[in-house]
């Protein structure tokens, strides 16, 4: 299905979501050139990026590196919204997209994120200040609401594109939920009845058959997907190839040199020391998910993980990743032997 952002077309109706420690310019690169839709930056909190904080300039890196470049904004004032959208223009963001979705207590203490559809007339106080300093299109993501009781994604939809909103995504659950539970996806329909530009589905999307059921429950333009992508930010490519009649599978041959290219990104973007330590998480999760897959066993994981989730040596583990997939190709090709 094609779908747009104003005028920007873009090339498939899977994205893949914000997500903070995750989804950073090596991560968001690799999801990219491999067919993900859209990626979307971390959380950046506009009034540090304002200020320069030094890691929230890098959460907002990636210019000319992926197009388009859609930074996510957070924030609790309609001022550092603005000026907040503002540097992100000027970092060369395509899209701004609002944050009002994050969950985090870090970030609802502060009255930010998912906090933000406790007060609506407030929230959209912000929205406003992020379209009228923006000179790009401005999108929104939200959850169902705060908590059960009050379910306001409809109402918070509508009044944000009658504020100049370009695209929203609805994640389908409330704050109070977290992570718990199903996402429900038919709540979400209530979202797309309320608007008529593009409206996004996310949560809980873990294959393309998820997918399908999605946009299916949800009357959504397209799917995001999350921590599906943890060990694999090919994973929303796949889902839209197999959307769109292909494949939903990568030979390991390929797996491995994303890893191994997404390792090296890490590094140059962190420098030695910490993208040493950044990668860590990402490792991780990829060893889990070739265990999923009964590629390596469970003797073999704790040993990579013992070897090289605590190894300083960049260059001894990338090694470890060539290791690691040359014994799941060895695995799977007697298995089918």
């Amino acid at each position: 299905m094609s779908i747009s952002i104003n005028q920007i077309a873009l090339k498939n109706n899977v994205f893949l979501a914000p997500m903070s420690g995750v989804t950073d310019e090596a991560f968001r690169r690799v999801s990219h050139e491999t067919g993900a839709g859209l990626v979307v930056s971390e959380m950046v909190a506009s009034e540090e990026l304002v200020r320069e904080r030094p890691d929230m300039v890098r959460r907002a890196k990636g210019h000319n590196k992926v197009k388009p470049f859609v930074i996510q904004l957070a924030g609790r004032e309609a001022h550092w919204m603005a000026e907040g959208a503002r540097v992100a223009q000027d970092l060369g963001a395509d899209v701004i997209d609002i944050n009002m979705g994050c969950p985090a207590r870090q970030v609802t203490g502060g009255l930010s994120g998912s906090a933000l559809m406790r007060d609506l007339d407030h929230a959209l106080t912000l929205v406003e200040a992020t379209v009228g300093a923006a000179k790009v299109p401005v999108t929104l993501k939200m959850r169902l609401g705060w908590d059960d009781g009050t379910i306001n994604a409809p109402e918070l939809a509508r009044r944000a594109e009658g504020a100049g909103i370009s695209l929203i995504t609805v994640h389908g659950r409330t704050r109070c939920q977290f992570y718990t539970g199903k996402a429900d996806w038919t709540a979400i329909r209530a979202v797309k009845d309320a608007i008529t530009i593009p409206l996004i589905a996310n949560g809980d999307c873990q294959s393309p058959g998820d997918a399908i059921k999605m946009l299916a429950a949800s009357g959504a333009d397209g799917v995001m997907i999350g921590r599906a992508a943890y060990g694999r930010p090919w994973f929303p490519g796949l889902v839209a190839a197999a959307l769109n009649g292909g494949t939903a599978t990568l030979q390991l041959a390929q797996e491995k040199e994303l890893v191994m290219w997404h390792h090296r990104m890490t590094i140059e973007l962190y420098g030695d020391k910490l993208g040493n330590k950044t990668f860590r998480k990402h490792l991780s999760w990829t060893i889990d998910w070739l265990k999923k897959r009964k590629l390596i066993a469970q003797e073999q994981a704790s040993l990579h993980r013992k070897r090289y989730l605590t190894e300083a040596n960049n260059e001894f583990v990338a090694q470890g990743i060539r290791e690691l997939y040359d014994r799941s190709l060895e695995a799977k090709e007697k298995a089918a032997a």
